[in-house]
């Protein structure tokens, strides 16, 4: 019998008419890591890329790896099982939707986040959570001997990754918030650790009234200038400096993208002061993080406040109360918050 399959047949994951028992999907989740890491062999050595132009046989694509035949066959098996690639005839492959999201050349790809969660810094501190969940410290921490910043400003490798994924987080967020959030009344704005300013630049770009200034620690600043694009450069400042100490005075809004649940509430108030200490009267401050919400429902902010216990110092996604409660202690008060169609949400805060 032939495994070949049509072109109506790749589908982006496979069905099932039955609903398995709930050991079994206890099981399934638990397992749930061996997905994942073979997501992140696939993403590591390309295999997307490879298949964007077609099928090829597992021997063609061992041989531009440079990995073993017979198990790299079984890798991609295994991630077909799930929708992640599909097997047209014997040991041939091509893409599907959910693979294609694996190539480096596409919008919203994921292949970049993929490699960071599953090379050591963060596949490693998550097999030490208990330590998180015992003490209420890093993970990361304790098995490195310093915090994930100190770690990435030391080994550029694992920080170009990070980096990288980053950036392909924000592919997504920035056009959402940007559709749901009005920067219009806005004159001059800081990107506080703006990175190398792809949020500013698209904020820019739609309100070509405005002045923008992006903050970051010396090295990234240095690293944006190359990066930063030719038709709103001439209304773009560079600063530097660490948002502990001092950020630009005089703009009337400060926003801090993913900046926020990096740190405890001691330190993310030290920050949001920072902000209003330089800020012009009735200023605003826009921290763009994920807000979790009550209940029970499913709610990626929820994972990802684990991951951020696991790997940052104090680290932590907030409820829309603790976000209250943070605001009311820096000087804000908070007026809004304004979801987008991304997990992330602009939560916006008025100096007082």
């Amino acid at each position: 019998m032939s495994t070949k399959l049509s072109e109506n047949e790749i589908t982006s994951a496979p069905q099932s008419l039955e609903t398995p028992p709930p050991q079994i999907v206890v099981l399934q989740m638990a397992t749930a890591y061996w997905v994942s890491q073979s997501i992140y062999a696939a993403a590591r050595l390309g295999i997307a890329d490879w298949l964007k132009d077609g099928a090829k046989s597992c021997g063609e694509l061992a041989a531009i790896t440079g990995t073993n035949e017979q198990a790299l066959y079984r890798l991609l098996r295994a991630l077909a099982s799930v929708g992640i690639f599909a097997e047209t005839e014997s040991q041939q492959f091509v893409l599907t939707p959910l693979a294609n999201c694996l190539r480096s050349d596409v919008p919203d790809s994921v292949r970049d986040a993929s490699i960071m969660m599953g090379d050591r810094e963060h596949y490693n501190s998550w097999g030490n959570i208990l330590h998180s969940i015992k003490t209420g410290e890093s993970a990361f921490e304790n098995l490195v001997g310093m915090n994930v910043f100190d770690y990435f400003s030391r080994n550029p490798e694992p920080a170009a990754v990070f980096d990288r994924a980053m950036t392909s987080f924000s592919s997504s967020e920035i056009p959402a918030i940007i559709a749901s959030y009005d920067f219009s009344s806005i004159r001059q704005l800081v990107d506080v650790a703006g990175g190398h300013g792809s949020l500013l630049t698209a904020v820019l770009r739609s309100n070509p009234q405005m002045e923008g200034i992006l903050f970051d620690l010396p090295e990234v600043i240095e690293r944006a200038k190359s990066a930063i694009a030719q038709d709103v450069a001439n209304r773009i400042q560079l600063a530097t400096g660490s948002f502990f100490e001092s950020v630009p005075a005089g703009a009337d809004a400060y926003m801090l993208k993913h900046i926020i649940h990096d740190w405890d509430d001691e330190r993310s108030i030290t920050i949001l002061k920072n902000c209003h200490q330089a800020m012009a009267d009735n200023g605003r401050v826009l921290v763009m993080e994920q807000v979790i919400p009550p209940g029970n429902a499913p709610f990626l902010g929820k994972l990802l406040d684990v991951n951020m216990l696991v790997m940052c110092p104090g680290g932590k996604e907030r409820t829309e109360v603790e976000y209250r409660a943070l605001f009311e202690a820096a000087g804000f008060r908070l007026t809004r918050i304004v979801p987008t169609q991304t997990f992330i949400s602009v939560v916006e805060g008025v100096k007082i």
